[in-house]
């Protein structure tokens, strides 16, 4: 009989190990098994929503990246759009920002025989220039000119790359 009451009392204490373990699990405060269990039912469904909310908030910052490394992409691709108004050519550029980008297009500029009466010019993230300029050379297409201006930022990425 003794034996029978030991072996009872230790069935009692591994059932009350597994009831506590439930209830740290379920992280609650029941002492019921049926509330344990409903609890950590509850838990586990808490668990998957937030885990589902998790993978869409990944998913919406992967979506980000790509679009910002889209956007980085277009804003490093040179843009170069010159027009003729009149006998000054309006010359607007855009690309990537270079040690010595203003200079090299100031000498194709000058090179080419036109003259700038006006220029504004950013360095911050990226090289930004619009200027006006007259030619010397009244032949002088706007084409002609955003391909010598292309070149020039062209040649520079390249020796970057060299360097």
């Amino acid at each position: 009989m003794a034996n029978n009451t030991h072996t009872m009392r230790k069935r009692v204490a591994l059932r009350r190990r597994k009831l506590q373990i439930l209830q740290i699990l379920a992280n609650s405060k029941s002492v019921r098994k049926s509330s344990l269990i409903s609890d950590y039912l509850t838990n586990i469904c808490n668990l998957k929503l937030k885990l589902e909310a998790i993978r869409r908030e990944y998913s919406n910052l992967i979506a980000v990246k790509k679009r910002c490394l889209l956007l980085l992409k277009n804003m490093r691709e040179p843009k170069v759009k010159v027009q003729k108004i009149g006998d000054k050519f309006e010359v607007k550029v855009k690309c990537e920002r270079r040690e010595d980008g203003l200079v090299s297009i100031l000498e194709v500029l000058e090179n080419m025989g036109l003259d700038v009466l006006q220029a504004r010019v950013s360095c911050d993230h990226v090289f930004s220039m619009e200027a006006f300029v007259v030619a010397q050379d009244q032949a002088l297409e706007a084409t002609d000119v955003a391909q010598a201006i292309l070149r020039a930022i062209e040649k520079q990425v390249g020796e970057d790359h060299v360097t």
